[in-house]
């Protein structure tokens, strides 16, 4: 390995705070989404359901709040690709799958079976070998 590429290993791995705050508040987003719809309730996709539902959801404070955390994490997101190659902070997206799995099974009493346990220990190997390539 060459210096100068220690030096982009060394500048990618400076940056994982801020790509995981995004990968954090985009799975956020996710969460504060489906409790919102879970206030929301069961709908059909119709467009008679377009503005009673669209309405709901605009008064919904879990959904503006999942919203508002999907702007911030497209900014925050920005600002990674402006510093770190998209080869490395894209791939940490998928710590996001973990922490929205994890979640969901607390919160929301959603089945966290040995499948997707499995899936979630990939995840992590995959994770590992990317930030340290």
């Amino acid at each position: 390995m060459t210096i100068s590429v220690w030096k982009k290993k060394g500048e990618c791995v400076k940056y994982l705070p801020i790509i995981l705050l995004g990968v954090l508040l985009n799975a956020g987003a996710q969460l504060l989404l489906k409790q919102g719809t879970r206030r929301i309730g069961y709908f059909d996709f119709s467009w008679a359901n377009l503005i009673p539902v669209g309405l709901q959801a605009a008064a919904n404070p879990f959904i503006l709040a999942g919203l508002a955390s999907y702007v911030i994490s497209v900014a925050v997101w920005i600002m990674v690709l402006s510093r770190v190659d998209v080869g490395y902070a894209y791939p940490m997206l998928s710590v996001g799958y973990i922490v929205n799995a994890v979640a969901a099974a607390y919160l929301f009493q959603e089945e966290l079976s040995m499948a997707r346990l499995g899936g979630i220990v990939t995840i992590m190997a995959g994770v590992y070998l990317i930030t340290r390539s």
